[in-house]
C-alpha cells in the first residue's frame, strides 16, 4: 500500500510556469527561524504541560508523563498543521519564510500533518539512542546538535536547497519577500 498527499483530482490547480523562480531562504535564515520556533514551543510546552498538569493535580488523577507528552505531540501537530495550511507560522513570519507545496501552492493539511510528522526526523534518531546506550544528558545534547547539523548542511547538496523531510513530504521552504507582492500605492487626497 503506497501512501499519497497529493491532492484529489477536483481539488487540483495547475503547477505554476516553469519560468516562475521560488528561490529557498539561505540555510542561516532557515535555522535562525528553527531557533525562533523552539523559543516560541517551548512557551506553548510550557503552559500547556502547566495547564494539563494542574487539570490532574485538580482532578486528583495526574496524567502519566507518556499520556503528557503524547497531547503535547498533538497539540504542537495541530500548532504546525494549522499554521503551515496558512503558509507561515510566527517564527517563519518573522524571518520571511514560507511553506508551500512543490508547486508553489498552499498546503492541505494533510500535507501539513506529513511534514509535522516527517519533521520528527530532525531529533528522533538521535533521542532514539538515548535508552539502549544509557547516555548521560551532556552526550545526547552533543549527539543531537550533530545530528541537527547533519541534517541542515544536507540541504546544500538538493538543487533547490531544501531540506530532506520537505522533500519527503512535498512540500518546499520559499523565500516570502520574493513571492509577495509589492504592497499597492495609496494616493492621498
Amino acid at each position: 500500500m503506497r501512501l499519497s498527499f497529493s491532492e484529489p483530482a477536483c481539488m487540483s490547480l495547475p503547477a505554476p510556469a516553469a519560468s516562475v523562480s521560488l528561490p529557498a531562504p539561505s540555510l542561516r535564515r532557515r535555522m535562525a527561524c528553527w531557533l525562533y520556533e523552539g523559543l516560541l514551543l517551548f512557551g506553548i510546552v510550557f503552559v500547556g504541560g502547566l495547564v494539563l498538569g494542574s487539570a490532574g493535580v485538580l482532578f486528583s488523577h495526574p496524567l502519566s508523563p507518556s499520556t503528557l507528552q503524547a497531547i503535547l505531540f498533538l497539540v504542537l501537530g495541530c500548532y504546525f498543521a494549522w499554521f503551515w495550511s496558512k503558509g507561515q507560522t510566527l517564527a517563519m513570519k518573522t524571518w520571511h519564510i514560507q511553506v508551500v507545496d512543490k508547486y508553489g501552492r498552499p498546503l492541505t493539511r494533510i500535507r501539513a500533518l506529513a511534514r509535522y510528522a516527517l519533521t520528527w526526523l530532525w531529533l528522533l534518531p538521535p533521542l532514539a539512542a538515548v535508552k539502549p546506550f544509557h547516555l548521560p544528558m551532556t552526550e545526547v545534547a552533543v549527539l543531537t546538535l550533530g545530528w541537527v547539523a547533519v541534517w541542515a548542511l544536507l540541504s546544500r547538496f538538493h538543487p533547490q536547497r531544501q531540506f530532506l523531510h520537505d522533500l519527503l513530504a512535498g512540500t518546499r521552504l520559499i523565500d516570502a519577500r520574493t513571492s509577495i507582492p509589492p504592497a499597492k500605492k495609496t494616493s492621498q487626497a
